[in-house]
């Protein structure tokens, strides 16, 4: 992936390094792309089953009261200097970049999110967030949370690229982008209105929608690195293979066969491998948001 010449956001907020403060009464929100990671290796180790740990959790945000507490030192805003957060920074500048038209030739504008980087633990309006969350998107605040180890848990715990290769880089980028497709979910009120919906429909009715959500910013993801290459050509041999290893390794099926030996395709909220690849690929291909309408498409 080639990224030197991308456009470095300063909607990064860099908080490494900085004390996470207390624990919150959560908020709303939920764990993103890698949460459900955790959760599996959690139940795991624990020897428990992962659906336990997932009744209480999705990844929009919902009714809650939010208690925080501001942080124990100011917080650095703007690129970072050193290398990983250059590469944070110089993805989001894409997103913001490409969004930005696609948000103008629709005849609106794109409010670019913010990024927050932390490391270990930090507070955000959606609750406590922890290095085990994995990256979320966190509406209230219209704000991505990424504790940049996670990357290492890609290649190292997880298998979702290939360990030490440079096409890990696009995978990084592809997690990244994920999650800005929430944003944009969020901006288009689609976050709304699934949440709406979710309040009065059965468990499985609210996963599958759920699903839907997820499947939707894969797709938005592809959007991205289909308009950046068509661009700048930054994409390089082997990076959408890599990208296309990560959405496989975090399919649902994928982590409960890990985690519990089995599947329970009800309880999936972020679809399986093959879901994944296949919205992610439809979203590359296309270019086009059109192309991503999950909740209208009859199998996914």
């Amino acid at each position: 992936m080639k990224w030197d010449d991308l456009r470095r956001s300063t909607n990064v907020e860099d908080r490494r390094g900085q004390g996470g403060g207390f624990p919150t009464r959560r908020a709303g929100g939920g764990i993103g792309i890698g949460g459900l990671i955790i959760i599996g290796l959690i139940a795991w180790a624990l020897g428990i089953n992962p659906l336990t740990l997932l009744t209480g959790l999705d990844t929009i945000q919902g009714p809650g009261t939010e208690q925080t507490r501001g942080p124990a030192t100011p917080r650095q805003t703007g690129a970072p200097a050193d290398n990983l957060g250059q590469f944070v920074s110089a993805v989001l500048g894409s997103t913001e970049d490409r969004w930005n038209e696609i948000f103008t030739q629709a005849g609106a504008r794109y409010r670019a999110p913010r990024l927050v980087i932390f490391s270990r633990a930090t507070q955000s309006a959606c609750g406590f967030a922890q290095s085990a969350m994995g990256p979320f998107y966190c509406p209230p605040e219209q704000a991505v949370y990424l504790d940049t180890s996670f990357f290492q848990d890609l290649q190292r715990r997880f298998g979702a690229c290939p360990a030490g290769s440079k096409s890990c880089e696009f995978s990084q980028a592809y997690v990244i982008a994920h999650e800005i497709g929430h944003h944009v979910q969020n901006m288009t009120g689609i976050l709304e209105k699934v949440r709406e919906v979710q309040s009065r429909v059965s468990e499985r009715e609210r996963n599958a929608l759920q699903v839907r959500v997820e499947l939707q910013a894969d797709c938005y993801a592809g959007v991205w690195a289909n308009k950046q290459h068509s661009r700048s050509a930054f994409l390089e041999e082997g990076d959408v293979d890599a990208a296309l290893q990560t959405a496989s390794a975090i399919g649902d099926d994928m982590l409960q066969k890990k985690s519990q030996g089995y599947v329970v395709p009800d309880s999936f909220t972020h679809g399986s491998s093959e879901q994944r690849r296949r919205w992610f690929m439809n979203g590359f291909k296309s270019g086009s948001v059109q192309s991503c309408n999950t909740f209208a498409a009859e199998a996914l």
